[in-house]
């Protein structure tokens, strides 16, 4: 699916002069590989370079050395570039920056007209998709009148409209209060399950991203480490230095299982007050 070997990265391009000196590349010599269908997380203090990268797997931004295939097409290839955008969409940190349309229809018609589908089933296709995110509006309704959760399920329903291959996340829930963060990630959940695809999160919230296939921890630019949820969240040194942190029930069942207590790794406040209560 993507395919990433020895990227390095600047947003402007280096030379030998006293202005860049001393100056670092975003990324170095980063490698890694996602499978199609892969749920993976990219993780990391705020700076490393995880949503640089995520804007170079559709070509938003091209590698200063490296390569980055998608669907086996090179980036760097700008006949490709269409194709390879169509195929990997992104919902962004605030969602007022990629609406365009006054009311909710005219939001997802925008990108489907661009993409040339055909104009008697555009209606069709946005009724499918507001009904997929599970968005309470009807086409009509204008985006100003959207809460922010409502805004950032449009920005999803705009990009699941256009058939992406991967959807990428880059701090899409920051932005919104906890209840409309649990309802944001109930709802993706929802969607994953009727609209297979491609998945890489971007996050701070570790909470939203337990299920994952894959984490990758980034540090100074750099993969610090990448495999399952299970086997890195028991690296507690680690995560603290790529400036994450486990959710507290996480941090909780380890230690009690540490201690020899049956607790499950997705132990809650329930399970908990059982177990108080057996233990008097």
């Amino acid at each position: 699916m993507i395919d990433i070997r020895d990227v390095t990265f600047y947003y402007y391009e280096p030379d030998e002069s006293e202005a860049n000196a001393g100056h670092r590349p975003v990324l170095s010599n980063v490698s890694l590989s996602i499978e199609p269908g892969e749920f993976v997380a990219f993780l990391g203090r705020n700076g490393s370079g995880k949503s640089s990268l995520s804007r170079l797997l559709n070509g938003i931004e091209l590698p200063t050395q490296g390569t980055v295939l998608t669907l086996g097409r090179m980036t760097a290839n700008r006949n490709d570039l269409q194709d390879i955008r169509r195929a990997v969409q992104i919902v962004f940190q605030n969602p007022e920056n990629q609406q365009v349309g006054i009311t909710v229809g005219e939001d997802i018609a925008f990108g489907l007209s661009n993409i040339g589908w055909p104009q008697e089933d555009i209606t069709r296709r946005i009724t499918w998709a507001i009904e997929l995110v599970g968005l309470d509006a009807d086409e009509d309704r204008p985006v100003t009148h959207l809460s922010g959760g409502e805004k950032q399920k449009l920005a999803l329903a705009a990009v699941l409209a256009l058939s992406p291959r991967c959807l990428i996340l880059d701090e899409a829930t920051s932005m919104l209060d906890p209840a409309a963060r649990r309802q944001f990630i109930e709802t993706l959940n929802k969607v994953r399950k009727e609209y297979p695809v491609t998945l890489i999160y971007i996050t701070h919230h570790l909470e939203e991203v337990m299920d994952a296939d894959r984490w990758f921890l980034f540090q100074g630019g750099k993969i610090a480490a990448a495999g399952t949820p299970a086997e890195l969240e028991l690296d507690s040194a680690l995560l603290k230095e790529c400036g994450v942190e486990l959710p507290y029930y996480r941090q909780l069942a380890i230690q009690l299982r540490g201690h020899g207590v049956p607790v499950s790794a997705k132990l809650n406040g329930e399970e908990l007050r059982g177990l108080l209560c057996k233990s008097d």
